[in-house]
């Protein structure tokens, strides 16, 4: 059984439909509950497989190994969180990071208007000018790996130097499921949102929005989050128990068929492929089944 990431979750059910055309008869199941979510089956021995979209942390490998459980960490693409609102906000079109930690970090609950954030933003060093419009918040919430990913590349580094210690601002609309998430930021003209770029760029009534990390306003593309321009990219994982595919033969045939004859499905349903170099690294690692975080 595959669980966790509803990022991650399209590819695998990609993967596993194929795999069951080709192996009539074997059932791959697939679900995505959340990253962290995941992690709490699989670090119990419940699941097979669980695909994340951010890093594993270590109280979730301290969960694993006191419950015995091993992992081999295989990276299978690439991908960058949109930062979103409506297209009909003509207002906003790039933000800096700093303007996104003083609209949704823990500095900013309470503000219900995107200029409440302004005093803040100048502050971090912003010379963008926040619309007065209501700020109508909707994003992944805390099970979500994408959510964790968020909080390490855009929110960590301003609560470091401001001594804070919450994530995020814990007065949104918050979800696991991508297209809940969507369907906020089209219900509001002035909306503020984010989630993985594939779910974005499909979705109809949004706007991503270019984000300037320090070297200017950068958009989300194909090539931009291959090469980390864009300052909020983040790979994306499966994580396999070598002792369940051990005991399972169908369950290491399915990761050698993921890694190899299927890996294009992470660019077919919308995702950023990994350079052959880093495959190459994915592959040698499941092949030596070598366990632990990279």
């Amino acid at each position: 059984m595959v669980s966790g990431s509803s990022t991650v979750e399209p590819i695998s059910i990609a993967v596993a439909e194929r795999f069951a055309e080709a192996n009539p008869g074997v059932d791959i199941s697939v679900d995505g509950p959340g990253t962290g979510d995941g992690f709490e089956l699989f670090c119990q021995g419940e699941t097979d497989i669980n695909d994340a979209s951010s890093k594993v942390k270590d109280e979730q490998i301290a969960q694993c190994e006191e419950n015995g459980v091993e992992f081999v960490e295989l990276q299978i693409g690439n991908d960058g969180i949109a930062m979103m609102t409506n297209t009909a906000n003509e207002a906003v079109s790039c933000l800096t990071l700093a303007d996104i930690y003083a609209l949704v970090g823990p500095e900013s609950q309470g503000f219900g208007n995107w200029s409440d954030a302004q005093d803040l933003a100048t502050e971090l060093g912003s010379d963008t000018e926040l619309p007065d419009a209501p700020l109508d918040v909707t994003g992944p919430g805390e099970e979500s790996g994408t959510y964790a990913s968020f909080v390490e590349l855009v929110i960590e580094e301003f609560n470091e130097d401001r001594d804070q210690n919450a994530e995020t601002r814990p007065d949104y609309q918050a979800s696991a499921d991508d297209n809940v998430i969507i369907q906020g930021i089209q219900g509001s003209d002035t909306s503020f949102g984010w989630v993985g770029f594939a779910f974005a760029r499909e979705a109809e009534g949004v706007k991503v929005l270019e984000v300037d990390g320090g070297d200017g306003c950068i958009a989300p593309t194909d090539e931009t989050i291959a090469d980390n321009s864009y300052p909020v990219s983040r790979p994306l994982f499966i994580y396999v128990n070598p002792a369940k595919a051990e005991e399972n033969p169908a369950l290491a045939a399915f990761v050698d068929f993921y890694l190899n004859d299927a890996i294009d499905s992470v660019s077919e349903v919308g995702y950023v492929d990994l350079a052959d170099e880093d495959l190459s690294s994915t592959v040698e690692r499941w092949d030596a089944r070598t366990t632990g975080a990279a």
